[in-house]
């Protein structure tokens, strides 16, 4: 059995060297601050029970935009300095004592699920602390100026990545001992208390943001070798009694209710199965079988969630979606862009990349008898290739 582990993600730091009036990390990436890519990475990954971010004091209104909609524990505010910063967040953590604890540097956005996958791994396996790392392949040399001033042996070096993890315990004593120093990372302060570290496997596509050029490299490495897939999903509930109805994630009065197992929300049950039909991963009767008892009135974001996280886990993104509603009542257009703004934070997208329309029979069929409501839906994802 797995005990509990808490990724600790910081994001205090200014970035003075990346420039401008904004923060590295609230700098878009693909529509979404950078650091949301790494807050929705860790929040969705199955091996992660809780999320705690680090952040600026300045930044808490930055900050509580880019995690709308994640399901992440309250922010604590850093100090002067990294080793600071991570110092508070595992005493915001001292109570609870996870047995592990993986700290992340919030202008890593590229974040692989695999790459999460060997950290846990190898702290499953009994390792104190862990690093992922890359050997240095380049031909180092020493400069003076503007001149070579020698040859570096790069034989044994490695490029050391985020997230780093470690035995909670261990890395929080170390961290309270090590209080002031100015140890470049948290695999370093480890160390520095004699404990061992282990190395696995990082990955070239987790990147840093350090300077503007990584936030272009980022946006390409995001589409390199990315194929498109479309699915497309198609739902029908019948009005009851009520007062409401869910669509799309948004609460809507109504002299009727929908009828279903769950919260009946016809678009979000055509979305999710378009983005399972994307991924041919069969559809939401699948997933969420309507016999079972836990999903008997369950919010649809769940099952939407769902399917995202697995896009993610499959190394896709979700580029675009679309959904038609298709009823005689109600309207739609007072609330067509709280449905958009909902599911672009369920998807962890931009609301650009979101379409909703509404369109009725002319009278025809069973919505044209406002019987009920349909809704189809499409979905672009992106998978490797």
């Amino acid at each position: 059995m797995h005990g509990e582990t808490v990724a600790l993600v910081v994001a205090a730091g200014r970035g003075k060297r990346f420039g401008g009036a904004t923060p590295k990390v609230y700098v878009p990436l693909a529509g979404q601050p950078v650091l949301r890519h790494a807050l929705v990475a860790l929040a969705t990954h199955p091996r992660i029970d809780r999320v705690v971010a680090v952040v600026h004091e300045d930044d808490r209104a930055a900050y509580e935009q880019a995690a709308a909609g994640l399901d992440l524990a309250p922010p604590v505010t850093g100090g002067a300095t990294r080793q600071e910063s991570v110092l508070r967040g595992l005493e915001s953590l001292a109570g609870r004592a996870p047995d592990h604890v993986l700290v992340h540097d919030g202008a890593r956005p590229l974040l692989p699920s695999g790459l999460i996958d060997r950290v846990v791994a190898a702290l499953d396996a009994g390792a104190i602390g862990v690093l992922p790392a890359l050997p240095v392949t380049d031909t180092l040399k020493r400069v003076d100026g503007r001149h070579v001033a020698g040859d570096v042996d790069r034989s044994g070096l490695h490029r050391v990545q985020t997230p780093q993890g470690f035995a909670f315990g261990a890395l929080l004593e170390a961290h309270r001992a090590k209080r002031g120093s100015e140890l470049t990372d948290d695999g370093a302060v480890l160390q520095a208390a004699g404990l061992p570290v282990t190395v696995v496997e990082g990955s070239e596509a987790n990147i840093k943001v350090t300077t503007m050029s990584d936030i272009e490299r980022a946006r390409a490495l995001r589409g390199a070798d990315l194929l498109p897939a479309v699915g497309t999903g198609f739902d029908v509930h019948r009005f009851g009694p009520g007062d409401h109805v869910w669509l799309c994630g948004v609460r809507v009065p109504h002299d009727s209710s929908l009828v279903g197992h769950s919260d009946a929300d016809v678009g979000l049950h055509a979305l999710t199965d378009a983005i399972l039909g994307a991924l041919a991963m069969g559809d939401i009767g699948q997933h969420f079988p309507p016999s079972d008892e836990r999903w008997r009135g369950a919010d649809s974001a769940v099952f939407l969630r769902h399917a995202a996280d697995l896009a993610r886990q499959a190394g896709g993104r979700i580029h675009h979606v679309d959904v038609t509603l298709i009823c005689e009542r109600p309207k739609i257009g007072p609330h067509r862009d709280a449905m958009r703004a909902r599911i672009a934070d369920l998807l962890g997208m931009a609301p650009a990349r979101v379409g909703l329309k509404a369109t009725t029979t002319e009278g025809l069929g069973f919505t044209g008898r406002a019987e009920g409501i349909a809704a189809q839906a499409a979905a672009t994802v992106l998978l490797p290739a």
